[in-house]
């Protein structure tokens, strides 16, 4: 390992000296939010960045292993959600006052739980609304507003959120998601190193089969 240290999943800072980048993991307090080790952030506060997110909905944010998270990304929960098959959209009931009782979660635009794959990038201000599935390895670009599922290794951009390719061919792809190089241990993925940020992808192709033979 570099200068003798072996990077620690539940170290907040990664950085020395540095408070505006953290793993995240370490630091969630809020036990519906999960996410796995060594996702970081471009921030000193993770949960900041999580809105709406309020327990009577019971849904979850899940964010696997290795994702980036740049500064000013939004993760919009349920409770942003208001009822839409009724005269009004006001939510009386979540304001002191108003003699309304919460109404019937079969009312309400629930959209469940937003999961985030491993080993996404997800560009700065972006917005990942309630309920979207991003799947592993995909790329969501600056500014993105991301309502819709999203298939691995994919590049989204724009507001809605459109595809613009797949960062791979299909094979390449097929090979990563059955490789899971972020499952592995950490000797094993520093190992790795030099074939997961090699740019010859023919090369990274063959030596992904030779592991998986």
């Amino acid at each position: 390992m570099r200068n003798g240290k072996t990077p620690d999943p539940n170290a907040i800072r990664p950085i020395a000296g540095y408070d505006k980048e953290i793993y995240v993991k370490p630091t969630v307090r809020n036990p519906n939010i999960i996410v796995g080790e060594f996702t970081y952030i471009a921030d000193s506060d993770f949960e900041n960045h999580v809105t709406h997110h309020y327990a009577w909905n019971d849904d979850k944010l899940i964010i696997g292993k290795f994702c980036q998270i740049a500064a000013g990304v939004e993760f919009v929960m349920n409770g942003a959600n208001h009822q839409m098959n009724a005269v009004t959209t006001f939510p009386f009931y979540t304001l002191e006052g108003w003699n309304m009782e919460p109404p019937a979660k079969a009312d309400l635009p629930l959209k469940g739980d937003t999961v985030i794959g491993n080993d996404v990038w997800i560009g700065q201000n972006a917005v990942i609304l309630p309920g979207v599935h991003i799947g592993d390895g995909a790329i969501i670009g600056a500014n993105s507003v991301v309502g819709s599922d999203i298939d691995p290794y994919t590049i989204v951009v724009g507001n809605p959120s459109k595809r613009l390719r797949n960062r791979f061919d299909d094979e390449l792809i097929g090979l990563l998601l059955r490789f899971r190089w972020w499952d592995k241990e950490i000797d094993e993925i520093d190992a790795l190193i030099p074939i997961l940020t090699c740019s010859d992808l023919g090369s990274v192709r063959e030596e992904i089969k030779k592991r998986l033979d």
